[in-house]
């Protein structure tokens, strides 16, 4: 019988890295060539968390603008082109995510990334910001034929990454993260430093945190039969 290893799923905006700054400077960028005015970036750092086309379309809202259905697309071409090439002039990991991969690995869990941005951006991005090789796979809004807040790209997620989906969690910023995971059947945790308008309490994910260095506390909890040691904390 084959013993398929527990799963982390993470998202990828908001979630490992900090990557408002170069996405709300794209669609700064694009907002320009429109004739618009940019967008302060705490303001529109909400905007974030459902792929480029809505937040094209947030941003375009905020600026008093609609868009037909085939000038979104001819924006979203724009804003891909122009995104490709500024991936991480500003995009960090958040503080303690290399920590909390090293620990989940040395439990023994297969590491993917679910995220609403293209493929290749996220491929690219985590090959930029140096964690490309921790994740065997990473799944975009284009991978499949659906994306979250549809469960199937957690599934899927897992499933292509051949990991037990009955010892899986979740790991993200959104209400696209958190429906789509509990929709899934899966624990989901929610950190509070992403991308979302509504704070993440609110939503009511399993757990929360506020930092990566509770991340390995979280899972033992949710997932406990997944880990073989015992979470160490840290002395006060």
């Amino acid at each position: 019988m084959t013993v398929l290893p527990p799963i982390a799923v993470f998202d990828l905006d908001g979630t490992l890295a900090e990557t408002a700054g170069d996405l709300v400077g794209t669609l700064n960028v694009i907002l320009a060539r429109e004739g618009h005015a940019p967008l302060p970036l705490e303001q529109a750092r909400d905007l974030l968390g459902a792929g480029a086309r809505a937040l094209i379309q947030r941003g375009f809202a905020v600026a008093g603008a609609t868009l037909s259905p085939e000038r979104l697309e001819t924006l979203f071409e724009a804003f891909l082109e122009h995104y490709g090439a500024h991936l991480t002039d500003n995009s960090t990991l958040f503080p303690g995510v290399v920590a909390a991969l090293d620990r989940l690995e040395a439990e023994g869990f297969v590491l993917a990334v679910c995220t609403n941005k293209v493929e290749a951006h996220a491929v690219a991005l985590l090959a930029e910001l140096g964690v490309r090789a921790r994740f065997p796979v990473i799944v975009g809004k284009d991978t499949f034929a659906f994306s979250k807040p549809d469960p199937r790209h957690i599934t899927a997620t897992i499933a292509r990454a051949g990991g037990d989906p009955t010892r899986a969690v979740m790991v993200g910023d959104s209400r696209a993260d958190v429906a789509a995971a509990q929709a899934a059947g899966i624990p989901v945790v929610g950190v509070t430093f992403g991308y979302t308008p509504v704070p993440m309490r609110e939503l009511q994910p399993d757990w929360v945190i506020e930092h990566f260095d509770e991340l390995a506390d979280a899972v033992a909890a949710l997932v406990p039969h997944a880990f073989r040691h015992a979470v160490v904390k840290p002395a006060a």
